[in-house]
């Protein structure tokens, strides 16, 4: 055996919290849900909580099905009609697990998420305190995007990163992302049918997204891209995370007897904890604060805390506890932290030094502006955009 299966094979033996993300061009077929798919993985999933693992499945096609069930011949392109068309679809969707699991006596759970339900740390808490009792009662949450009322500015854009985000909340030992192609290739097998399937990767650097190339299928939202994404966000909480061929017969469990499938992302070390790693995992900050070049020093060389002598310009409105990005002047992420101050107080202290906040505004909750405590630097984790 070698070192990298007997790797591959102790992340799958030790695993007893798993998230499983089903794409749409998985589950979905010509005439919509493809339900013969959702009974094929259903087997394989009874057969694992069968064992014992506590599973979490993350499901797409709510839109793809609801497009199927009106009669569309492509995919909406416009909000109303994505909302419409998951308003149509979602309820199929979850009826179609529901049966799938029935037969084996398992119970399961609609739990519908936005982008603003994990940025709030009150709710980001909540959702996971439901998703814990949800696993503790054996229950089987099934998680997907609330496309019915989502719209633009809180999309997470496609449930991978939201695999990723709920990895990090529950604390899971493994992502398994089922998609439409064997894994991440050295370039795209479309273009090059000589192009090898990596099967192993440590770290994501430029080189690695370039091999992602860019675009989705017709159904689907997402592509190879939006899936490298998600593994930095997996990797950052110390969470492997496997791309695998989800339209292969009995993928899932044949994983886990070691096969050599897919890509799988292996984390070096857990970068973030806690309330660090929910602020490394979320999906939009509330606004921005333009650092000059001391604090971004203080902040990135010596782990110092935001002082308002160094914010240059402040961004967007928000209260205090708002998660905000910190920019240097040339406007590159330096890292997201919670504000002690609404950004109208920011705009008032600014450049100024601490002794001073009292008097401008009448009082003074602290001399920071962001504790080094509440802030992550995400240079340790890729680009957060």
């Amino acid at each position: 055996m070698s070192q990298d299966s007997a790797e591959r094979r102790t992340i799958f033996d030790r695993c007893r919290r798993l998230i499983i993300k089903i794409g749409s061009a998985v589950l979905t077929g010509p005439r919509g849900l493809n339900l013969v798919m959702i009974h094929r993985l259903t087997d394989q999933i009874a057969e694992l909580k069968e064992k014992g693992l506590e599973i979490v499945i993350v499901t797409s096609g709510a839109v793809a099905s609801g497009v199927r069930k009106v009669g569309l011949t492509e995919r909406p392109r416009t909000i109303p009609q994505k909302q419409a068309a998951a308003a149509v679809g979602q309820g199929f969707l979850m009826e179609a697990w529901e049966g799938a699991f029935n037969k084996f006596e398992l119970l399961v759970a609609q739990v519908l998420l936005t982008t603003e339900d994990l940025a709030h740390r009150h709710r980001y808490l909540n959702a996971r305190n439901t998703l814990e009792t949800l696993l503790d009662w054996g229950i089987l949450p099934i998680i997907n995007e609330n496309d019915t009322v989502v719209v633009e500015e809180i999309k997470f854009g496609d449930n991978d990163q939201l695999s990723a985000m709920i990895a990090g909340l529950i604390g899971a030992d493994l992502v398994i992302n089922l998609t439409d192609t064997e894994g991440l290739y050295e370039c795209d097998p479309r273009l090059d049918a000589s192009a090898n399937l990596i099967q192993l990767v440590r770290g994501v650097d430029a080189q690695l997204m370039a091999c992602a190339g860019s675009g989705s299928g017709p159904i689907g939202t997402g592509g190879m891209l939006t899936k490298i994404n998600a593994a930095k966000k997996c990797l950052a909480s110390g969470i492997p995370m496997i791309i695998a061929p989800g339209r292969e017969r009995d993928v899932i469990l044949r994983l886990f007897q070691g096969e050599m499938l897919g890509t799988l992302f292996v984390p070096k070390k857990r970068i973030y904890q806690g309330r660090k790693l929910w602020l490394a995992n979320l999906p939009k900050p509330a606004g921005d604060i333009i650092l000059d070049q001391g604090a971004v020093r203080a902040l990135k060389e010596h782990g110092k805390s935001l002082l308002p002598i160094g914010i240059a310009e402040v961004r967007g409105s928000f209260g205090v506890g708002a998660p905000v990005r910190c920019l240097d002047e040339g406007e590159a992420i330096v890292g997201i932290g919670l504000s002690n101050y609404k950004s109208a107080e920011i705009e008032l202290i600014k450049g100024h030094h601490t002794e001073d906040i009292e008097k401008i505004i009448g009082y003074k909750h602290s001399d920071e502006v962001i504790h080094r405590n509440n802030f992550v630097l995400t240079g340790n984790i890729g680009d957060m955009e």
